[in-house]
């Protein structure tokens, strides 16, 4: 794994752990079939009660009917897409991006891609 993979996973699991901390309202360490109701309902996907039954089965690894911390980072990071995750990671997208702030950095002629030889045509 390179650097900048590892930097990547460190801020994914920071993400998940936020995600997880937000929609596990009564702090038991895992996600019930209400908490997950109230969360697709804020995130604009309500879904009935047989469907969210559903969706908890597809992650349960301990079939306690809930998702554990520890099913929720295979579901967010591994290969199997489930329909949870896919709702996650659209809302993530559709989050608004965080817009620079202060001066941008002076560029140089190099940097805009701009070869030295090029540059005396520039005036």
């Amino acid at each position: 794994m390179t650097v900048l993979q590892e930097d990547d996973l460190e801020d994914k699991l920071t993400e998940y752990k936020a995600k997880f901390i937000k929609f596990d309202e009564d702090c038991s360490g895992d996600i019930d079939e209400m908490e997950m109701k109230r969360m697709l309902e804020k995130l604009g996907q309500p879904k009935t009660h047989m469907e969210i039954v559903k969706m908890i089965k597809q992650v349960d690894t301990t079939n306690k009917g809930t998702i554990s911390y520890a099913d929720f980072l295979v579901m967010m990071l591994g290969g199997k897409n489930s329909v949870l995750r896919t709702i996650l990671l659209f809302e993530t997208l559709a989050k608004p991006k965080e817009k620079a702030q202060g001066i941008a950095k002076k560029k140089s002629l190099a940097d805009l891609g701009i070869r030295p030889d090029m540059a005396q045509h520039l005036g």
